[in-house]
C-alpha cells in the first residue's frame, strides 16, 4: 500500500495583503484559507500531513485543529520553496511514499485534481508529477519546457526565462506530487544561483529528468481551483467565485 504524505507551504507574511496577520489564517468562505487545504489534504488519507510555518508561526498553528497526522516545521529564513521543502526532510526521514506539495494560500484546489495527479504518478511510476495549466496570458507564472517527445523537461521561472521561454503558454501551478527518495534526493543538488538567490524546488525537475527519472503531468482544466490569494481584492474575488461554484469546489 503506498503512503501518502503532503507539505503544505505556510511560512510567508504575504506583504501585498496590507496587514499584520500571517495570509493562510484569513478567512475564506468561513474558515482559515489554511484549513481548507489541510482538509483537501486529508481526503487523499494523508498519513502526514508537514504544515511549514514560519512568519507568526504561532497564529498559524492557534487556528489549525490538532489532528493526529499534522507535524509543524519552522522555516526561520525564507529562502525559497526548494528551502521550504528542504527543511522538512528530518520529519520525513521515516517515509516512502508519494508526497504532495500544495500551498497554504490556495484555497480551492479540489480533491478529485489531486486524485488525477495521484493516478497518474502512480500509473506511470514517475519521481514527480506537476499540475500544469495552459493560459493566454501567462503573466508571471514558471514556465513548463517540455522536450521533443513532449515530456516536461523542466520548469523556468519567469525572472530567469528567456525571451522565448515567456512566450510559452503553458504554466506552473506550483502543486507536485514527488515520490519521497527523489524529491529529497534532488533537492541535495540544487544550488541558489538565480536572480532571486533562492532555492526553487522547481529546480529540481531538470535534476530528475538528468538521472533518468520521469517527470510526468497533468493539465489542470479551471485555472481558478489553482489560484493564489496575494491580496485582499484576490481573496473577494475567488469567494465569490467560490459562492457561485460551491458545489464544484466541495467535490
Amino acid at each position: 500500500m503506498n503512503k501518502t504524505a503532503a507539505i503544505i507551504l505556510a511560512a510567508g507574511k504575504g506583504t501585498r495583503m496590507k496587514s499584520d496577520k500571517p495570509k493562510v489564517i484569513f478567512e475564506f468562505a468561513g474558515k482559515p484559507m489554511i484549513n481548507r487545504v489541510i482538509g483537501t489534504a486529508n481526503k487523499l488519507k494523508c498519513d502526514l500531513i508537514a504544515v511549514v510555518v514560519g512568519y507568526k508561526k504561532d497564529q498559524v498553528i492557534n487556528v489549525i485543529p490538532p489532528q493526529n497526522n499534522i507535524k509543524f516545521v519552522e522555516q526561520k529564513k525564507q529562502n525559497g520553496t526548494g528551502h521550504a521543502v528542504m527543511v522538512t526532510e528530518r520529519t520525513f526521514q521515516d517515509f516512502n511514499g508519494e508526497i504532495f506539495i500544495l500551498c497554504g494560500d490556495v484555497p480551492l484546489l479540489r480533491h478529485g485534481t489531486l486524485k488525477l495527479i495521484q493516478d497518474k504518478h502512480r500509473n506511470t511510476k514517475a519521481a514527480c508529477t506537476v499540475l500544469t495549466a495552459k493560459m493566454d496570458d501567462a503573466l508571471k507564472y514558471g514556465r513548463i519546457v517540455r522536450d521533443e517527445n513532449d515530456q516536461v523537461k523542466k520548469i523556468v521561472e519567469f525572472k530567469d526565462a528567456t525571451v522565448s521561454e515567456k512566450n510559452i503558454k503553458e504554466i506552473n501551478t506550483g502543486i507536485y506530487c514527488f515520490n519521497s527518495k527523489d524529491m529529497f534526493d534532488s533537492l541535495s543538488e540544487i544550488g541558489n544561483s538565480n536572480n532571486q538567490n533562492e532555492y526553487y524546488l522547481t529546480d529540481t525537475l531538470e535534476i530528475l529528468n538528468k538521472t533518468g527519472k520521469l517527470v510526468t503531468s497533468v493539465q489542470l482544466d479551471d485555472m481558478v481551483e489553482a489560484s493564489g490569494v496575494n491580496s485582499k481584492q484576490q481573496l473577494i474575488n475567488l469567494e465569490s467565485e467560490f459562492n457561485k461554484r460551491r458545489e464544484h469546489f466541495e467535490n
